[in-house]
């Protein structure tokens, strides 16, 4: 492994939240802590976001969201099949039920999908380098399709196919989440042929399952990086890894830093959630800029970037 070079995008997602998330983020990439960020346009601070990418040159994509808070495109935020009766997008769990059942309208996803594109655009002033989809939206049947098509008709060229090597292990994680998580595996293995059809690329390896909020340590990421990389240039080919043609490896780890939410301010139209509101995002902040960390990716050859340096 002394040889292998190792390209780690750590990206920071859900900026744009809010304010305290917004200098949460900011405050790791000046940190060296982070190298990438994704954008929630639909979030209530996200115009503010996109002034801060600007001002500290943080690599910044687009986090697509379609189930949590409102839409972007004024014509589906009265009367669409992605709004609940509340007027809002169905929810993390919710979304999967609506579609499940055949009650959205992928048309809609297309137009909104488009829109969220659009609004980054105008509030960044370029196209996302990498688009991937908030809790994990963009890998579910039928709206993959959608997805690539969009990424493909903008030039997106990079996105996350959220498979993590070493998942199965990990006992701490709480069953019913470990049950997302293992639909979200499922539906990631069916995305990559569609994906790869659409000359879409992702990085070699995924995590930040493992390591999410409270489960972040040192420790955590270095074991999950360890056992990324072992499983990667040990294994045969499978559909998630193709044959490691060069010596170099690209991961991406997905983190949630920031300060917690201080209701009624932030979300995405809804006001912020629980995650959002909690201790675990301070906890991931405060683990990642800890010096201990970057040295360990100094002293094993470990480059951190964003998706245009791959």
């Amino acid at each position: 492994l002394r040889m292998l070079q190792v390209k780690l995008i750590i990206t920071g997602d859900d900026f744009g939240y809010c304010p305290r998330r917004n200098q949460g983020i900011v405050d790791c990439f000046l940190a060296g802590a982070i190298s990438n960020v994704s954008l929630l346009v639909n979030g209530s601070a996200a115009a503010d976001a996109a002034k801060l990418a600007k001002r500290y040159s943080i690599p910044i994509g687009l986090h697509a969201n379609l189930s949590e808070g409102s839409p972007v495109c004024e014509v589906l935020k009265t009367n669409s099949s992605l709004l609940n009766q509340d007027g809002f997008f169905h929810g993390k769990m919710g979304f999967r039920t609506a579609l499940s059942r055949g009650l959205l309208n992928m048309s809609e996803v297309k137009q909104e999908l488009k829109a969220q594109v659009e609004l980054f655009h105008e509030l960044t002033g370029h196209l996302p380098p990498h688009m991937d989809g908030h809790q994990h939206v963009h890998v579910l049947p039928e709206v993959r399709h959608v997805f690539a098509e969009v990424l493909e008709e903008y030039g997106i060229k990079y996105t996350r196919v959220p498979v993590e090597p070493g998942l199965h292990n990990c006992d701490w994680i709480p069953q019913t989440l470990m049950d997302f998580y293992l639909g979200v595996e499922e539906d990631s293995f069916n995305t990559v042929d569609v994906f790869t059809k659409h000359g879409i690329r992702w990085p070699d390896i995924y995590i930040g399952l493992s390591t999410m909020g409270k489960n972040m340590s040192v420790s955590s990421i270095w074991s999950a990086i360890n056992s990324a990389i072992l499983e990667v240039t040990s294994s045969v080919p499978s559909p998630a890894h193709p044959a490691l043609q060069s010596r170099t490896v690209t991961i991406e780890l997905m983190v949630h830093p920031g300060y917690p939410s201080v209701p009624p301010i932030g979300g995405c139209g809804e006001g912020p959630d629980d995650f959002s509101q909690s201790w675990e995002r301070l906890h991931e902040l405060q683990t990642l800029i800890k010096p201990e960390l970057q040295s360990h990716y100094k002293s094993r050859n470990i480059h951190l970037c964003s998706f245009k340096d791959l």
